[in-house]
């Protein structure tokens, strides 16, 4: 893997990257497993399930359950972080610059997030930011969540490119893991967790707490 090699392209997760929205994300969390009796532990929750496809999550808390309840109990979670979050919804330090730089480049550019379709809406049509993406995958498309690789090779496939040539902008160990897998370099965002939190992962060429602390990065010194 040539860790300083220009990406061709540039694959973004959503939650904790494109916007720093976790702690709304484990406030709803909080609530939904409070208001079902079941244990929650928000120091490590989010570490070990963000980027997994939400029925995956709690899927294993009721194992009877068919597709449509686990639709509706995932929903109800969904819905208290989209009220909650909804006034707060802003972009990460430096992710736009970014963005139109790639464009300028001719650099095309995915989203692969395990977000709910409204939960997507929600980040990029506020933000209008739908428009600069090629595609966006998610497990809604029949894609299994992160840790698994599916959605990144997906998005690199859609637009055209090898995954070596991807760069993958991610805040959690499932995703990063994720794009290991994909055989893709990462950048870690610090939105969630600390550099230590990536540090046994060879696939990741800067850990930063924002896209404006990447000026100078060799990999997105693009051609």
């Amino acid at each position: 893997m040539l860790r300083n090699m220009p990406a061709k392209a540039l694959i973004f997760d959503m939650d904790g990257t494109i916007v720093d929205n976790m702690r709304f994300h484990d406030d709803a969390w909080e609530q939904w497993y409070g208001g079902r009796g079941l244990p929650f532990e928000r120091a490590t929750f989010s570490a070990q399930t963000a980027g997994m496809a939400i029925s995956d999550i709690i899927g294993p808390h009721f194992p009877g359950a068919d597709a449509a309840e686990l639709d509706r109990l995932a929903e109800e979670k969904e819905s208290l972080y989209r009220e909650t979050y909804r006034p707060h919804v802003a972009p990460i330090s430096g992710l736009v610059d970014l963005l139109v730089r790639a464009r300028d480049h001719g650099v095309p550019m995915a989203v692969g997030t395990a977000a709910a379709p409204a939960n997507i809406s929600l980040i990029l049509d506020t933000l209008v930011l739908r428009e600069r993406f090629a595609t966006i995958v998610s497990p809604s498309q029949g894609y299994p969540g992160k840790p698994h690789p599916d959605m990144f090779l997906v998005a690199a496939e859609r637009m055209g490119v090898d995954p070596a040539d991807c760069i993958v902008f991610e805040d959690a160990p499932n995703g990063v893991e994720a794009a290991r897998r994909a055989g893709m370099r990462a950048v870690a965002l610090l939105t969630m967790l600390d550099a230590e939190a990536f540090a046994g992962f060879d696939n990741v060429i800067a850990s930063v707490p924002d896209f404006s602390a990447l000026d100078g990065l060799p990999a997105l010194r693009f051609a």
